[in-house]
């Protein structure tokens, strides 16, 4: 049985192992921790609460200030399938006011903990799990990189346990796809602080997608690991400490990387780039104007070339706000609509293009093929109709007479046809189910017989 140990430094907060737990990880500020854990008062061993009477294991987020402190710094420390007592002083529990009724004021409490296991911080965008962080060893300071700021940074990237990466690399936050750095780390490091280590999973979307990278060995649709350690960086000036000139400047540079990189056909960075150049422009100069007007019209062209035809329709409007007539922004909207499928709106893009430009032969030839596609749908539409018509009266007419052979003759089955001499009969089975039949037998013989 191990003595107790001071993890607060004044003896507010001991803990005593009872069972070792497995591995060296421990969890981190930010994990999910599911543990089961039995509080008695120190002074009489009274029992106040447990999860396992409950039998339903305690689940927090370690480090956000949800319970005690003595629990956020106890469990900390404790590694998995780690069993300890903690013996917490009421400055690191409930304090001067306790936990009525059933924790007085004061009171020194102890925890029997046994630690299930944890979930890493979640750091996805969407928070759908996708990037996971546990801290191996904590960074310094409070800075953390950002976007357009240079990292330093040590890798190690794993599947299923095999190493398929190990290197240092260097880049710009947002430009780590350039020097093949994944989405997911690059999305996690504005989380770290300096020196700090760091085992990131990332699913497929965060890593290497549905297609995975044969060169390194990794599947579609793999989820992967990464040991990363951000060895040094620097922070780019805050955008709310530069002068509109420095501003402009920054935005002209990042529109030259976004147009770089749309000429080497590596559309993501470039949209980057671009979304990043107008956080820059906001001082609505004609000068900011007009570059923000040619991010736009590139911002298109990269979207199509990434086939998303909504997105590049938003860009569409952004630059047709800034000139509303402009050619370029209602050709490529109109590509858009037309691939789409939009023809009507296509037509009407391209129209708009003809009437600032009546010679643009690009615009002639759209709205030439949206036309031809036009009339052949509402033709194609008028034979569908036709044909549905068509068969709906053959239906209709097979109905009726499949009706109408159905139906027995009263009048010819019963008393022939008029003239024909009657007999007297019995009455049938038919004419027995069916009443009416007399009565009309009999009103035919009034007839004859006027």
């Amino acid at each position: 049985m191990e003595e107790f140990i001071d993890l607060s430094g004044d003896g507010g907060v001991q803990k005593r192992v009872l069972q070792e737990g497995t591995g060296e990880e421990k969890p981190a500020k930010g994990c999910a921790v599911s543990l089961h854990y039995t509080g008695t008062l120190d002074a009489d061993g009274k029992k106040f609460d447990s999860s396992r009477d409950r039998n339903e294991p305690f689940q927090f987020t370690l480090g956000q200030g949800s319970v005690i402190k003595a629990f956020d710094m106890g469990v900390a420390s404790m590694k998995l399938g780690e069993k300890c007592i903690l013996k917490c002083a009421p400055e690191y529990a409930y304090g001067s006011s306790g936990s009525p009724p059933n924790i007085p004021p004061n009171a020194t409490l102890n925890f029997e903990l046994e630690i299930l296991g944890w979930k890493g911080e979640d750091l996805s965008p969407k928070s759908d799990g996708g990037i996971q962080r546990f801290i191996l060893n904590a960074g310094t300071g409070k800075k953390r990189p950002n976007p357009g700021g240079m990292v330093k940074l040590h890798l190690i990237g794993r599947y299923e346990g095999r190493v398929f990466e190990e290197r240092d690399v260097e880049f710009a936050i947002d430009e780590g796809k350039e020097v093949g750095v994944v989405t997911g780390v690059e999305i996690a490091l504005e989380k770290f602080h300096k020196e700090e280590t760091s085992r990131l999973i990332l699913k497929p979307q965060y890593a290497f997608g549905t297609e995975g990278n044969s060169e390194l060995g990794v599947p579609g649709n793999a989820t992967v690991e990464y040991t990363v350690t951000l060895k040094d960086f620097e922070c780019l000036e805050a955008r709310s400490m530069m002068s509109p000139e420095e501003t402009l400047a920054q935005g002209k540079l990042l529109r030259e990387k976004g147009t770089k990189y749309l000429k080497e056909n590596k559309h993501e960075l470039a949209l980057k780039m671009y979304e990043r150049a107008l956080t820059y422009l906001y001082n609505k100069t004609q000068e900011e104007e007009t570059i923000q007007l040619a991010i736009y019209l590139n911002k298109i062209l990269c979207h199509q070339k990434l086939n998303d035809h909504d997105e590049a329709k938003v860009a569409c409007m952004e630059a047709l706000k800034l000139d509303s007539k402009n050619v370029k922004a209602l050709y490529r909207r109109g590509m858009s609509n037309l691939s789409l499928g939009d023809l009507d709106r296509a037509l009407q893009d391209f129209s708009a293009v003809l009437e600032i430009e009546p010679e643009n032969k690009a615009a002639q030839n759209q709205a030439t093929i949206c036309k031809h596609k036009i009339k052949a749908y509402n033709d194609q539409q008028k034979k569908v109709f036709a044909n549905m018509f068509t068969k709906f009266a053959q239906s209709d007419s097979k109905k009726a007479q499949e009706e109408q052979s159905r139906q027995p003759d009263v009048m010819k089955q019963k008393f022939g046809e008029w003239g024909d001499d009657e007999r007297e009969h019995e009455p049938t089975r038919f004419e027995q189910e069916n009443p009416d039949v007399i009565m009309l037998n009999d009103l035919h013989k009034q007839f004859r017989n006027m």
